[in-house]
């Protein structure tokens, strides 16, 4: 008779422990690509239940490598849209369709992270979002950022620095103390 190891209070199992602490990772594909944060988040998560066998290395690496697949899924979603035709359609149409707002959006919105994630993605540049998503957000180091993005360390940290400054005008001109 074999007999399973006890779960110790507040000590996670193998497996919480390395995806306990990356709950915070749909966030990063929510502010990307907010259409198709589910699908994509979903699709990087079994990616990395696929390759988690080959996977070695500690947390830092683990967060590194579930948001490198991530980042990944979401260029292949761009390149496969941008290959597809669309027809344009009225937006006189779609209002008169019903449906007007997207009650998820609205809802993350009006929460912090929402707020924080908009105020992100529609004041900076896409590279400098992408890096201050995930050096906040991911809680990744340079070094990851760089690798992730295809980029120099340096250009992390311009990008990081520009985005920072950029925030700090937004946040001031709304009469938010950074």
């Amino acid at each position: 008779m074999r007999s399973s190891p006890v779960p110790t209070p507040g000590v996670p199992s193998s497996s919480e422990s390395r995806t306990e602490p990356h709950r915070s990772d749909p966030p990063y594909v929510g502010a990307v690509a907010p259409a198709d944060a589910e699908d994509v988040a979903a699709d990087a998560w079994l990616d990395v239940a696929r390759g988690l066998h080959r996977f070695e290395g500690d947390e830092q690496a683990f967060r590194a490598w579930a948001f490198t697949i991530a980042r990944r899924l979401l260029l292949d979603l761009r390149r496969s849209r941008a290959r597809r035709r669309t027809d344009p359609v009225d937006p006189g149409e779609l209002v008169a369709a019903g449906g007007v707002g997207n009650v998820e959006e609205e809802a993350l919105t009006s929460l912090g992270t929402g707020w924080a994630i908009h105020l992100i993605t529609s004041s900076l540049s896409p590279d400098q979002a992408e890096v201050v998503i995930l050096r906040v957000i991911g809680q990744l180091g340079v070094d990851e950022v760089a690798a992730i993005m295809g980029k120099r360390r340096g250009t992390i940290r311009v990008l990081q620095h520009r985005a920072l400054r950029r925030l700090a005008q937004v946040l001031q001109g709304e009469g938010v103390t950074p």
